[in-house]
């Protein structure tokens, strides 16, 4: 009989233990290996059982077993001691506090998944992981950050293969009293009753949503959740399940996301009496209606007008975009928002028609009937930032309509190249091997104890790991054929697949076509050649999820299962299901090389790579992502791409023979070169030493702080303060809006020039300017010069200011300075005024840009500017 409610009931725990809920109820625990044998000190058979979950090793273990422990003095002192121990790390400076200054008193970090735990399956991906690394790296450094994200009852999807190898899509019960988190509730006068928000839908419907809080070492993470009695069904089901659902459903997800987020962080703020944050952060666009929740927030309880707090609320506002394709952006009918953001609904504190130009299309090629969530994410945010220095190009270029007087190369959208975090994805070993010390991850030369490990110890332990990895994967192949229909008595073959002595080799990620899963099947007779050389034998692990609606993916996961089915190579390369954090953890430190093959610039960052790298494995990849900005042959191989081949079947074909070429003729023979191949270990140890540091999410933290936070903040503060600066700078954006069609530069001359000009020539450049109903303290006057191409484009510009130099009638100025030659070569120049106010964060920030007259208009003066010589 089905029940038709589930809850877990949790232990009381003797009064000795109660110091196990605290360290289960802080997330630090999956990170911190000292805190997991404290777990599994508890019963180390349930301990492996429950998979390393403390909340059922607590639900599980008898009673007779939690009173022996309660009068155990060594366990009980050890218990002690690491209580202790998280006490200090949640209460401690760190390097925010001392080497920072504690520059932000908090930042709101909004995200649709968080990837922290597979405890807590809150995640589909890249994007979560790279969210859960983000709150944790946070955590070590003690920036003050609270996450913000949605409790779904059914995650993701646990994968599994039917017999002919399709993909099937099971999504199991997320019970929250199962998982490490609490609900926030409110203060006495409330009688401690669940904390919640409440959004009013069309048709004069409520949305209401609870609260759950995972602490996450220093940084508590914030989960909203629909599931509660006091909502209709549908609403019910708002939290369902991670990326799934009609638009209309995804549209209510990302409403509850961004405007039910910031009423959350406004709640949890009001009761636990944390620090308000300066500065909101989203994690892709999915949350970016939280700029239209602060716009109306300052509307109606400051009364300010739409202008004014679209400044406010920018000033504060950090986006950083993930996708380096359209496809992979939110967009909804234009009359869904309608509907959701009308007066009825939403209030009268923002005009709908703002609402609908913050996500409009309105530049050559946009679609007007849809709203575009990245696009109101630029517009709503003050600075903007890739994930590579890579996808900081692609970015530039994909959202360069929107700044149509700027080339994509001034377009501002800044990059900072994603991290990982080590601790939670070095294994134990060697992590023993490499790190200076414990808990120094934000330190220089925290690699360094590897200079102290020899190559046969490195060896060794590679092996251990491979052998782990083997173990683990063994079991889950065996699980997965019998999930597929077979029998234990005809699994017998599964014991012998892999050899911990073989280069093993790691594939695993989302499956999506463009990281081409198949391209090692474009020539299957190579690949088995490779996979059952005589002297050189490669294995290869391969995992991957495709989207429950992604039918090119699921044939995509079954081409390479049936390739893994053949009896003459099953034993040599496996697909291994459900790919998730507790699949990946083994596997990282489990393989000598991570392969990664996408269609280059298709991948935004990927960090897959990094995580192996950390854990001693060489990268073989196309230069895409973080790669093609650290690519360095001592750390593995690049797989020359064919980018710009239109056929697309010759472009996987090259690449394809490209890859089974480096594995045959460099890969495999420097792994088998010698019992302990020395010049392997030698790029092992380059690796971790040299790239280890650039890939730490601490890095990446540390970078948006510095580089993005803190000016955010100081924005913010200026705004904030009394709002007469946001006042003023909405007024001066509007005037210069009005003024910008009268603003010209007439004449550009240079001085100095001879009549053959030398390298190493300094030139002196004046240009002659109009600016209408400006001032001069509205305007900047810029030369670009450098280097021309075949098309008159100055490639790799550089900027400098032009000094005023005298005014004439009619506001018409000039404007002077200096050009030195120091490169041959055709070379040329031209001039712009762009907006100049201490309030922008970069003078492409309005899109407005006035340069000199066309050369070929027969008005434009004598001499034109873009002079080339």
């Amino acid at each position: 009989m089905r029940a038709i409610r589930r809850f877990s009931v949790r232990p009381v725990l003797p009064e000795p233990l109660t110091g196990l809920g605290t360290l289960v109820n802080n997330l630090r625990w999956s990170w911190h290996p000292e805190t997991q044998d404290v777990f599994e000190a508890v019963d180390p058979q349930l301990w492996r059982s429950t998979g390393g979950d403390p909340v059922k090793l607590l639900g599980e273990v008898p009673a007779a077993r939690l009173d022996e422990l309660a009068h155990d003095d060594v366990f009980l002192r050890r218990l002690e001691l690491a209580v202790t121990d998280l006490n200090a790390y949640v209460s401690g400076d760190r390097w925010f506090q001392t080497d920072a200054g504690s520059p932000v008193s908090s930042v709101a970090y909004f995200s649709p998944e968080f990837g922290i735990t597979y405890v807590l399956p809150q995640y589909s991906g890249g994007l979560g992981i790279l969210a859960g690394d983000h709150l944790k790296a946070a955590s070590d450094l003690g920036v003050p950050l609270i996450g913000v994200g949605l409790l779904y009852r059914h995650g993701y999807f646990a994968q599994s293969l039917n017999a002919e190898g399709w993909q099937q899509e099971r999504y199991p019960l997320v019970d929250p009293d199962g998982l490490p988190i609490s609900l926030l509730r409110d203060g006495p006068e409330s009688n401690g009753a669940p904390a919640t928000v409440t959004l009013t839908l069309p048709g004069n419907r409520q949305l209401h949503a609870q609260i759950w809080v995972a602490q996450v070492g220093r940084v508590p993470l914030l989960m909203l959740d629909s599931d509660m009695e006091e909502n209709d069904p549908a609403e019910r089901e708002v939290t369902d399940r991670l990326y799934g659902g009609s638009t209309e459903h995804r549209l209510l997800q990302e409403l509850l996301l961004g405007v039910g987020g910031v009423r959350a962080v406004r709640t949890f703020c009001r009761i636990t009496g944390h620090s308000a944050p300066e500065v909101f952060h989203t994690n892709e666009g999915h949350a970016g209606f939280l700029g239209i929740e602060r716009i109306r927030e300052l509307a109606t309880d400051q009364a300010l007008d739409f202008d004014t707090a679209l400044e406010v609320a920018r000033g504060g506002t950090v986006f950083t975009t993930h996708t380096p394709v359209p496809a992979g952006i939110d967009r909804f009918p234009v009359e869904l928002i309608q509907q959701h953001f009308s007066p009825d609904a939403y209030g009268e504190g923002v005009p709908i028609d703002r609402i609908l130009e913050l996500g409009a299309e309105d530049f050559e090629g946009g679609d007007p009937g849809v709203f575009n969530m990245a696009i109101m994410g630029l517009r709503l945010a003050q600075r903007a930032n890739g994930v590579s220095k890579l996808h900081g190009v692609v970015s530039r270029g994909m959202f360069a309509g929107l700044w149509p007087s700027f080339d994509p190369v001034d377009v501002p959208i800044t990059s900072i190249t994603n991290g990982v975090h080590a601790p939670t994805w070095v294994a134990r070993e060697i992590h023993g091997l490499t790190y200076a010390a414990t808990d120094t991850a934000e330190s220089d030369g925290v690699f360094d104890g590897l200079d102290k490990t020899s190559d046969a110890q490195i060896w060794e332990t590679k092996r251990t790991l491979r052998q782990r990895f083997i173990d683990d994967t063994r079991a889950r192949v065996r699980q997965s054929w019998i999930n597929r229909g077979a029998s234990d008595a005809e699994l017998g073959w599964v014991d012998s697949i892999l050899d911990p002595d073989v280069l093993t080799m790691g594939f695993a990620r989302r499956v999506p076509s463009y990281k081409r899963l198949t391209l090692m099947l474009r020539d299957p007779a190579r690949l088995k050649a490779l996979l059952l050389h005589p002297q050189r034998p490669v294995q290869i692990v391969i995992a991957g999820k495709a989207h429950p609606h992604d039918e090119g993916g699921k044939k995509l996961i079954q081409e390479m299962v049936r390739f893994a089915d053949d009896p003459e190579v099953r034993h040599r390369i496996v697909f291994v299901p459900d790919y998730d954090i507790a699949l990946a953890q083994p596997m990282y430190p489990g393989c000598d090389v991570w392969l990664n093959n996408p269609l280059r610039p298709y991948e935004a960052c990927g960090t897959s790579g990094m995580k192996a790298a950390l854990n001693g494995a060489l990268n073989l990849s196309i230069r895409d992502g973080w790669w093609d900005e650290w690519y360095d042959d001592e750390f593995g191989w690049a797989i020359p791409s064919a980018e710009g081949i239109e056929d697309t079947d010759r472009r996987d074909d090259l690449e394809a023979h490209a890859l089974y070429d480096l594995i045959e003729k460099q890969v495999a023979p420097r792994f088998y070169d010698g019992e302990v191949p020395g010049r392997w270990i030698e790029m092992l140890r380059h690796t971790i030493k040299e790239l280890g540091p650039k890939v730490l999410a601490t890095r990446m933290v540390r970078d948006y702080v510095e580089q993005l936070y803190v000016p955010a903040a100081k924005s913010s503060r200026s705004l904030n303060a009394t709002y007469d600066g946001a006042r003023e700078l909405a007024a001066w954006k509007k005037k210069v809006r009005t003024a910008w069609p009268q603003i010209r530069v007439d004449h550009v001359e240079l001085q100095g020039l001879g009549d053959v000009p030398q390298l190493g020539t300094t030139v002196g450049i004046r240009a002659f300017a109009a600016l209408g109903d400006l001032e001069p303290s509205d305007i900047c006057v810029e030369v670009l010069h450098g280097r021309v191409d075949t098309n008159d484009e100055i490639t790799d510009p550089v900027r400098a200011t032009l000094a005023m130099a005298e005014t004439y009638e009619g506001n018409r100025h000039r404007y002077e300075g200096e050009l030195k030659l120091d490169r041959t070569g055709p070379f040329g120049y031209t001039v712009r005024v762009v907006p100049s106010h201490a309030g922008l964060a970069s003078p492409a920030e309005l899109g407005l840009a006035a340069g000199p007259s066309d050369p070929d208009d027969p008005s434009a003066p004598d001499l034109p500017a873009g002079s080339e010589f």
